[in-house]
């Protein structure tokens, strides 16, 4: 093989003999630091976008639990034929699911409590294809609410705030009023409680409550449901079928994906990861550019071999290069060691959070605050690759002016005290 000579000289310094490594201990112990901190750089960097995105598709997950892929809404207020809008919506081949729902506001009286909730009223039949939360109730199962029989089911923490459990009565007072002559009096309906959810996500497990659709109907005074809930094959595509589906089901319905009802969220959540990948980058490039002074003073070291090299006719560009290879190694190897345990430990959090728990004594994720017992990570390839590029053109950056300084050493001034 005909390796070019500045390779293999620049790997030659680099694993220096033990004779080498004696008299330059502390060059060597520079160069293994400035590894070690471009490998711990790089990890926790990996490590740190992972545990991001897995709370990520945490709470992604338990938003999707309660809210729909798609909904198709009217403008009017109520859909004349959900049926017919379903049955449209179902001819894009995204759509595997539909179900119908009516969605108001009202208020709950308990006792003196009174607390504000959004109401869903739900085919019982139909719900469970759309929505995973309904498919796990602490209580009666979602069969139980029939149509005109009144039951509700609550979210846990309004269920606590109004002090009720399944069995109890709540009062409903709903916003749409009567008129008598006494004037405008609000609707009032006592509702049973059947039983509770949790879907982990407080905004939803503190305001939302769940009755039949016909029910709902009589109360808030409908006619029919004023959207229909889609579930999709694949979630991700959700905006692209919100998208033909707002194209193709004319003047007066639009429909909208679970990521613009969370917008703000979601947009929040990514500019908290961009933030964070930066700061964790400027730690890799600190660690990165500890490789000037390794090379500096590999430079000052070699300025004898650097002259015997010019006077035997290596050129100022390929003693620049033998230190590029020497310290572009040194960053190689630091991504590479980092990627390898960045990676290792992202996968392995599940198991090694506990083992560290258990040994100190702490919980770093208490149930009853975050409502996670184990710390979430996914690390994607989408974000170990742009690290480890990163992490390789700092790397060589910081070589550059240290080689570049080795090209200019002048041979006859090099030798003239050796």
């Amino acid at each position: 093989m005909n390796i070019p000579y500045e390779v293999l000289i620049g790997l030659r310094y680099t694993r220096a003999g033990r004779r080498a490594r004696r008299k330059n201990a502390f060059i060597s112990f520079i160069s293994a630091a400035s590894m070690a901190g471009i490998a711990l750089g790089v990890m926790a960097l990996i490590v740190v976008l992972s545990v991001m995105n897995g709370f990520q598709h945490e709470v992604r997950d338990r938003m999707l639990s309660v809210l729909p892929h798609v909904e198709i809404s009217s403008e009017s207020g109520t859909l004349a034929d959900w049926r017919a809008v379903a049955q449209q919506a179902a001819r894009d081949p995204e759509v595997r699911a539909a179900a119908p729902v009516l969605e108001s506001q009202a208020m709950f009286v308990r006792d003196g409590v009174v607390r504000g909730a959004m109401i869903e009223g739900i085919d019982p039949a139909l719900e469970p294809r759309v929505s995973e939360i309904l498919g796990h109730l602490q209580g009666a199962p979602i069969d139980a609410l029939t149509d005109g029989g009144f039951g509700i089911v609550l979210g846990i923490d309004l269920a606590r705030s109004l002090g009720v459990v399944p069995g109890d009565q709540v009062t409903l007072v709903a916003p749409q009023g009567s008129f008598t002559p006494a004037g405008v009096l609000p609707r009032v309906k006592q509702f049973r409680v059947l039983s509770t959810f949790a879907s982990n996500h407080y905004e939803y497990d503190s305001a939302l409550a769940v009755i039949h659709l016909a029910d709902a109907q009589r109360v808030f005074r409908q006619s029919g449901p004023n959207a229909v809930r889609l579930r999709l094959a694949d979630m991700q595509h959700a905006p692209e079928v919100a998208q033909r589906l707002g194209r193709s089901l004319g003047a007066g319905l639009w429909a909208r994906d679970w990521t613009s009802q969370n917008k703000t969220w979601f947009a929040a959540v990514k500019v908290e990861k961009r933030m964070m990948f930066v700061i964790l980058t400027l730690i890799v490039a600190v660690a990165a550019f500890n490789l000037v002074s390794t090379m500096v003073m590999t430079v000052t070291e070699k300025q004898a071999d650097i002259a015997i090299l010019r006077t035997l006719g290596a050129s100022p560009r390929s003693v620049m290069a033998i230190f590029i290879v020497q310290g572009g190694l040194i960053g190689f190897l630091g991504t590479l060691l980092g990627v390898a345990g960045g990676v290792g430990l992202a996968w392995n959090l599940d198991v090694i959070v506990p083992v560290i728990e258990r040994t100190f004594g702490v919980h770093f994720l208490d149930p009853s605050i975050y409502f996670i017992s184990a710390l979430p990570s996914d690390p994607q390839a989408a974000d170990i690759v742009p690290i480890a590029l990163i992490s390789l053109v700092l790397s060589l950056a910081a070589t550059l002016y240290p080689s570049w300084r080795a090209a200019r050493v002048q041979p006859a001034q090099a030798l003239r005290y050796d």
